[in-house]
């Protein structure tokens, strides 16, 4: 549909409608990997290695900073190294485990999805909005809230254009900052006040699930606020909170934007009336989804694969490990079908699709009719 159809309301389920003989062969095809390399799925030697150094990272870094930096100026790096490592733990640890591609044993995998209660999340709610709504419908505006970030800025061609978005390719990178606080301190509650994650309606938590997650948010408070403030002035652990937890968010986002919110992702809006879309559920994750960097070995490790998003939407419960080997699987087959596979070479290439991208919907010739 063209930047200049505005969008529908959501209607109350979307169906994918198109044949299935691609996501078959692909499947297919991964499989015979699997049992030719007899590499595993899931239960990676390599994960479990880099779940201990992170989390040992985690720890080492939040004694350090709180009982050891004597001067401001020593602690500031710590505390950027500090949101670096929690980032780190979000696409590696927490995202495998939510997606159940840590283990075959799903009290591993739950466990696993935990660590976000640990840095300021809710493995229950992150099931719903990104388990369920982004993955299913991937760059749909009005279903994808991860495509929303309400009036402050225009990610897809099918929401509104407001006169201040000429200057969201400057003003976003600076609000990125602000994601993990916002979710931090007010957008999980409000979900769960609420009932509601964007557009969809959520079950509130109920039982051992609500008491995970108030036990949850009082760990990460305590481990934030309260136990910081019994060394230090709060305005001190104020500023250091801000700090990390501004590192953790625009590191977060910005490798999100790069595999959706750039040139070449494909930005599908359902018929208005029966909710219908014309393409088969894998291909749409194919197309409106894109690659970046899939040579740099150290992004693939740090990110968590985050960097292979076509595989990872096709396959979310395989552990990220096997990735840049299932990339080159995908894209052949892609080749064979005909489905448009995305990638940008770099991470600065990605980067800077998104600036465009950015500052291509703030023109005003691009707004919704």
């Amino acid at each position: 549909m063209s930047p200049g159809t505005s969008a529908p309301a959501p209607p109350v389920h979307l169906k994918f409608i198109g044949k299935n003989t691609f996501q078959r062969e692909l499947r297919t095809r991964i499989d015979a990997y699997f049992t030719r390399t007899g590499r595993r799925k899931r239960d990676c030697w390599q994960m479990y290695l880099k779940t201990a150094l992170l989390l040992t990272s985690f720890f080492g870094l939040y004694v350090l900073l709180v009982f050891f930096m004597p001067t401001w100026w020593l602690a500031v790096p710590v505390a950027i190294a500090l949101g670096l490592v929690t980032a780190g733990i979000g696409m590696n640890v927490q995202h495998d485990g939510s997606h159940h591609a840590y283990s075959d044993r799903p009290w591993i995998n739950r466990v696993m999805a935990m660590t976000l209660e640990m840095i300021g999340g809710s493995s229950y709610l992150w099931h719903y909005q990104h388990g369920v709504f982004h993955h299913t419908y991937t760059n749909i505006t009005g279903h994808d809230g991860d495509v929303d970030v309400g009036i402050f800025g225009r990610l897809t061609p099918h929401q509104k254009r407001l006169p201040f978005h000429r200057w969201q390719h400057l003003y976003m990178w600076l609000l990125y900052g602000f994601v993990a606080i916002r979710w931090h301190l007010w957008g999980d509650l409000s979900d769960i006040i609420f009932g509601k994650s964007g557009e969809h309606p959520i079950p509130r938590p109920k039982g051992w699930d609500l008491v995970q997650f108030i036990a949850g948010k009082v760990f990460f408070i305590s481990l934030v606020f309260v136990v910081p403030m019994l060394f230090h002035p709060w305005w001190v652990v104020l500023l250091f909170y801000v700090l990390a937890a501004s590192v953790v968010g625009i590191v977060l986002t910005v490798v999100f934007q790069l595999a959706h919110a750039v040139e070449g992702a494909e930005f599908t809006i359902p018929d208005g009336d029966s909710g219908r879309i014309d393409n088969a559920w894998a291909i749409h994750q194919a197309e409106s989804t894109v690659d970046f960097a899939r040579g740099n070995r150290i992004a693939a490790y740090l990110l968590g694969g985050l960097n292979f998003q076509i595989e990872h939407h096709l396959f979310p419960r395989i552990c990220h490990i096997n990735y840049p080997a299932l990339s080159k699987i995908v894209e052949q087959t892609c080749h064979d079908f005909g489905v448009k596979y995305n990638e940008h070479r770099t991470f600065a290439a990605g980067v800077a699709s998104h600036y465009r991208w950015l500052r291509y919907l703030g023109r005003a010739d691009t707004a919704v009719v």
